[in-house]
This record gives structure tokens, C-alpha cells and sequence, in this order.
């Protein structure tokens, strides 16, 4: 697998997290960047699940940096003919893309793809790692805040199946934060500290809500999106109890009226639709990464 691949936050010491964060600054402070080795190189987006955050966020920072971008459908590829998802990969590296983008439902796809010598950049398996949605979600803290030191992060909602709960908890801790969670019992996780939401709201300075995850069957018998609103969701009366200086995040898809209440979405304390315009800016400096290029050395 090649080093400059991006599988899980594992693959990120301390000091390649922060470089890829100042990297994203330097883009929002400059848009132009010249001489750039991804000027015309073939990229292509695969991606075996929906998606539209993640896939046209990477296609806007692909676009911007000058690449040539491939959309991959699956529906109308040799995938449907019985192709394995190892073929699919080689052939794109066979027939010249030089960085590969992938989303994939099952957990740990890569393992598959260990021999592929092209950079892999995961938008997402299965259960498993978002990397990138972890970066922009660090980036905007750090935005907000310019430190991750003694920052509380509180992560609430559908813990078990998430993605962004075991990506974000792993590199928050290692910067300095303090992480803890709040949900349904059933959702809970074995070594992941849980807070009742009245609680956590108050003690943090970062709230972020996480979508129920039903297509990887989480489910909670009998209850109502306004009873879930009202025991485990960001609710008015909550939004109350928090910290003036704090923040509330949300790595969207965002189900309002469920998960939080529709009139805080795009309240002041917000940072929603930042954390969308703060993926072009790190997913542009994950693929200059890919390539080898960044003004930070480690």
C-alpha cells in the first residue's frame, strides 16, 4: 500500500494531523497555489454508497487543484458482471489514475488492497473510518478554537454504528481533548465514557450530533422522532444549557426534528454548513498530500 494513502486516522501521527490542518488554513487564506504536481492528473472517485457531502466535496477539491476527475458508478460498471472491488481498483490503476478516492460498505475494504501502489484515500467503510470527515471536523475546532487542548467534546447519538464517533474520539484524545459520549443504552460502546445529555451539554465546548444510522440496521423499537428528540437530541431546552462559547457540529446528513431541532441547524452557535465548506479545504490538502506535496514537513 502506498504511505501517502489515507486509510484510517491510524495512518496520521500527531504532527501529520496538525500539518494537514495548516495546510487546509493556508487554502482558506489563499485560494491560488501554483505548480502544483496534480495539475491534469487522473483522479477517480469511486464510491459504492450514496453519498453527497463527501463525494462532491472531494469532487469541488479534486476540480480546484486542476485534476482530471472519474466518476465511478458501480451500476453501469463490470461491478454488477461479478468484478471484485481488488479488479475494480487495479484496472484503474493499470489505466493511469494516479490517486484513488473510495467509498465502500464493507469495514476495512483496503485490507483487499494491500498490493494496489497508487495512494488510496478512504471517504468511508462500512462502520469503520472516515478519516477525512474527522479532519474537517478537527479543523473546524480548531478554527473556532486554536487549540484542542482541555477542549470537552461531547459526541451524542447513534455511537454504535458510527463511523465519526471511533474516527473523531481517537485523534481528539491523542491532540488533548477530552471526549464523551451520550445516547440510547443500546447504542452505547465498550470503552467510550458516556454523560446523560442534560449534563454534557453543559460541561462541553464542542456538542456534536450524530445521525441514526438506519441502513446499518440501528433501530430503537416504539419511539418516536419526537421522543427521541426529547431524550437523547439537542432540543431548545438543551441549546439553553449550553456554554455561550460553544459550538454545535454535525457531520450531516442532518434528519432535523430528530436528532437536533430544526431551528438550531442554522442557529448562531451552529457550525453545520462550516464543517461542509471546511471539507473542500482538507480534502485539498489530503490529495496534495497524496501526491507528495505540502508545504509542512514531518
Amino acid at each position: 500500500m502506498n504511505t501517502r494513502s489515507l486509510l484510517s486516522m491510524q495512518d496520521l501521527s500527531t504532527q501529520e494531523i496538525m500539518n494537514i490542518l495548516h495546510e487546509a488554513r493556508i487554502f482558506n487564506i489563499s485560494q491560488q497555489d501554483w505548480h502544483l504536481p496534480m495539475h491534469n492528473a487522473l483522479v477517480a472517485n469511486l464510491f459504492f454508497e450514496p453519498s453527497t457531502r463527501t463525494h462532491y466535496s472531494f469532487e469541488s477539491a479534486e476540480y480546484q487543484l486542476g485534476c482530471q476527475v472519474a466518476d465511478f458508478n458501480s451500476a453501469s460498471s463490470s461491478v454488477t458482471k461479478g468484478e471484485s472491488l481488488y479488479d475494480t481498483v487495479k484496472t484503474f490503476e493499470a489505466i493511469g489514475y494516479k490517486v484513488l478516492v473510495v467509498r465502500h460498505p464493507q469495514d476495512e475494504y483496503f485490507k483487499e488492497l494491500e498490493e494496489i501502489k497508487i495512494p488510496i484515500l478512504n471517504a468511508g467503510d462500512g462502520k469503520g473510518n472516515h478519516p477525512t470527515q474527522c479532519l474537517l471536523d478537527l479543523y473546524t475546532i480548531y478554527d473556532e478554537f486554536n487549540t484542542f487542548e482541555n477542549l470537552n467534546v461531547l459526541i451524542c447519538g447513534d455511537i454504535a454504528h458510527s463511523r465519526v464517533a471511533a474516527s473523531n474520539k481517537d485523534a481528539l484524545e491523542r491532540l488533548g481533548a477530552n471526549v464523551l459520549f451520550s445516547g440510547p443504552k443500546e447504542w452505547e460502546r465498550e470503552g467510550y465514557p458516556t454523560i446523560s445529555m442534560d449534563e454534557g451539554v453543559q460541561w462541553a465546548d464542542v456538542v456534536m450530533m450524530l445521525r441514526i444510522q438506519k441502513e446499518r440496521g440501528a433501530s430503537l423499537e416504539g419511539m418516536s422522532d419526537e421522543d427521541y428528540l426529547d431524550l437523547y437530541g439537542l432540543n431548545l431546552r438543551r441549546y439553553k444549557m449550553m456554554k455561550p462559547q460553544a459550538i454545535i457540529m454535525h457531520p450531516a446528513p442532518v434528519n432535523r426534528g430528530v436528532e437536533i431541532d430544526d431551528s438550531l441547524v442554522e442557529c448562531p452557535q451552529s457550525r453545520i454548513f462550516k464543517q461542509m465548506e471546511n471539507g473542500v479545504l482538507v480534502r485539498k490538502a489530503v490529495i496534495k498530500r497524496a501526491f507528495g506535496y505540502s508545504y509542512f514537513k514531518d
